[in-house]
């Protein structure tokens, strides 16, 4: 059994795919980001740079005592190693899902979060910084819908390189660029993982209160920590 601690995020969302993808068992707990629960001592135990996900593995191959992972693309590695799937074990082929892989991790990721941030969550409407993210962003998606010509997916086989970035993306499609997402690759990339059902599953996890509205006391846990 895998616990998972878990919000209905792009990371988390993740999390859930994968382990829907390799059928491991899990049990999620929900971290409500929006009241303070990543700065609960017992999941910077777990987690200790107080982000969602993490997971606590109680079957860990070496057979020794429960092993915590934290950062998404580390879980995605941990999870595609424990089982030998979703990540090619030849070194030319596992090295292309690792440049895929990082490169969610170092631009997606930071880029369309902080694109969201600026032209969502912020109080105040900047227009350079809704700008230069939501340019970079669409920079990424101009570098994935290149990537996908000729593709079915991003690295090879399907493999953990597609699980990273596909929620994002989605969350990207969904959010910030509904009238301006014209990337038929990633279009098509997007839509033949959307039908997956291991994915379906995965993304269909909730966390509790997923739907709080961001209010005083949310700003202050999600934006306001130094």
């Amino acid at each position: 059994m895998i616990d998972l601690y878990f919000w209905a995020t792009p990371n988390g969302k993740k999390v859930s795919i994968a382990l829907e993808e390799l059928a491991l068992p899990y049990q999620v707990f929900p971290v409500n980001i929006g009241r303070g629960d990543q700065f609960k001592p017992e999941f910077l135990a777990i987690s200790p740079n107080n982000r969602i996900p993490a997971i606590v593995d109680h079957a860990p191959a070496d057979g020794g005592p429960p092993l915590s992972v934290f950062e998404s693309g580390a879980i995605l590695l941990y999870l595609a190693d424990k089982t030998g799937q979703l990540i090619p074990r030849d070194a030319r082929g596992r090295t292309e899902v690792l440049e895929w892989l990082m490169w969610q991790m170092g631009g997606i990721g930071p880029m369309f979060g902080q694109a969201n941030h600026f032209a969502v969550y912020a109080p105040d409407k900047l227009p350079y910084a809704i700008d230069r993210y939501l340019n970079e962003s669409r920079r990424l998606l101009r570098v994935l819908n290149t990537r996908l010509d000729g593709r079915e997916f991003v690295a090879g086989a399907y493999s953990v390189a597609d699980i990273a970035s596909f929620p994002w993306v989605v969350s990207a499609r969904d959010r910030l660029l509904q009238t301006d997402f014209d990337f038929p690759n990633v279009s098509r990339w997007l839509a033949a993982i959307a039908a997956r059902p291991a994915v379906v599953r995965g993304m269909a996890v909730q966390s509790d209160a997923r739907t709080e509205k961001m209010d005083d006391e949310a700003r202050k846990h999600l934006f306001g920590q130094r």
